[in-house]
């Protein structure tokens, strides 16, 4: 499952950096005032941390499950080993 950011996105910017999937963006891509991850790049950090780098560092946890984008271990772990293909 992909993670998604709430509206209690404060913009500190400790997360953004985190990311080993370069999945989370300021949010101007896509008309947001908060920070946004990308649910076709989030992996929950499978494939590189035990567990979600930007949940651990977010001050306000605000980074919660996102419902809409279920999906299993093996298939973030699959997702993850595409994005780093290259």
């Amino acid at each position: 499952m992909a993670l998604i950011i709430t509206e209690d996105c404060t913009n500190c910017d400790v997360c953004l950096p985190e990311c080993p999937n370069e999945a989370i963006s300021d949010g101007s891509d896509v008309n947001r005032d908060i920070y946004f991850i990308h649910s076709d790049l989030c992996t929950e950090c499978v494939g590189a941390f035990d567990e979600p780098q930007c949940v651990e560092v977010c001050p306000v946890e605000c980074i919660e499950p996102d419902p809409d984008h279920e999906e299993s271990k093996e298939a973030l772990q699959a997702k993850y080993e595409t994005i780093h293909a290259n």
